[in-house]
């Protein structure tokens, strides 16, 4: 089945996670009973190819929509960037009976989404994840948000979206690189809740040889690889649909889905939010934190070791950005929005399936992983 439910005390709502799920919007948006004028916020390098014909595809149903480009990166994450999607809403007349639509990555998912939640008060979102990374993580769980130049996703707000589809068609014209950086969030999701599906990705990787040459690009549709890949996407999907239901706004496990993003953060921060892609500072963090919780005797070096060739197999590197400061990663780590009178609580693995949150890491030891 292609459709997973996320239901917490507030809202209900499908994630819809298939090849050509995309060609079903009007028909789903029909369903959900939205009448109103349809605002869609799609990052610039995706609106020929999916925004344009989308857009069209809404109008022939009837719908009033109409699109707004948002430059690719994360530098468009931002107050310049919200401020013109609130220009281009505002002055095009939104109502509250309207929906954003946000089709792209996670920079277009956590800005259109932010907008949606403060323009005119909050009006509706829905996510359409056009990249591995979004699918997996940031489209599904209602976080939205800008980076602030003390650190990243710091202004935002929680705003579950009525609807989360995505089109696994789209990955085929993803880039290599945004494409391998989707790989680190799936891997996570096996660390922290799923040692079934790690072990899958190892089997494929080996089946297909990955350990010497990480997937290029996603397979052409209705490929048999293509399809195996869809049910994995969707597996690592299920671990965040699961936890986001049990705990919507981030009171307790919702924190373990941060694994590896501590130090992650920090280091999109402290080189500028772009050097990096947030699956290569996460697949960096993962490393980190592994050998954090084998310091502190955890977990075995065989499971930062079996972390770290998974990571490389989906063509992931773990070390540290050359020349960044150590004592510069450990103070934007004291900037993380886990931390709690001023100790931060660190995701760490204790087995694969399964993490605990510790706020009693040693300093020496962080310095140790970092380096």
């Amino acid at each position: 089945m292609d459709q997973l439910i996320v239901t917490t005390s507030s809202h209900r709502y499908p994630v819809v996670v298939a090849a050509g799920a995309l060609a079903s919007l009007p028909e789903r948006l029909a369903e959900l009973g939205l009448g109103g004028a349809l605002w869609l916020a799609c990052d610039a390098a995706v609106a020929p190819r999916y925004g344009e014909p989308l857009v069209a595809r809404l109008r022939g149903a009837g719908f009033a929509a109409q699109l707004h480009g948002v430059p690719s990166g994360e530098a468009s994450k931002g107050p310049e960037e919200l401020w013109r999607l609130y220009s281009w809403m505002i002055g095009g007349g939104v109502e509250r009976r309207d929906a954003v639509l946000a089709l792209g990555g996670g920079v277009v998912g956590d800005l259109a989404g932010f907008a949606a939640a403060t323009v005119l008060r909050g009006v509706a979102v829905v996510q359409l994840p056009t990249t591995l990374l979004a699918i997996v993580d940031s489209a599904v769980g209602g976080k939205t948000g800008i980076n602030h130049p003390l650190g990243k996703n710091l202004v935002g707000a929680f705003h579950q979206p009525l609807l989360v589809l995505a089109d696994t068609d789209t990955l085929a014209s993803l880039p290599p690189r945004e494409l391998r950086a989707g790989w680190a969030e799936v891997i996570k999701h096996g660390v922290i809740a799923d040692a079934g599906l790690f072990a899958e990705l190892e089997e494929l990787a080996a089946a297909e040889g990955w350990g010497e040459r990480p997937l290029a690009g996603w397979p052409t549709a209705g490929a048999p690889l293509a399809e195996r890949l869809t049910a994995l996407v969707r597996r690592a999907v299920a671990v965040k649909v699961g936890v986001v239901s049990r705990d919507e706004r981030e009171q307790g496990e919702r924190i373990t889905l941060n694994y590896g993003h501590t130090i992650g953060h920090a280091v999109e921060a402290l080189t500028g939010y772009g050097a990096l892609l947030h699956g290569e500072a996460v697949a960096i963090g993962m490393h980190a934190a592994a050998g954090i919780a084998a310091g502190m005797g955890l977990c075995d070096a065989g499971l930062v070791e079996r972390q770290r060739r998974l990571l490389a197999a989906y063509g992931l590197g773990v070390a540290m950005p050359p020349g960044l400061d150590p004592a510069a990663v450990l103070a934007a780590t004291l900037r993380d929005k886990k931390v709690r009178a001023g100790r931060v609580r660190w995701v760490l693995p204790t087995g694969l399936g399964a993490v605990v949150v510790r706020d009693d890491v040693p300093e020496a030891l962080v310095r140790a992983a970092l380096g």
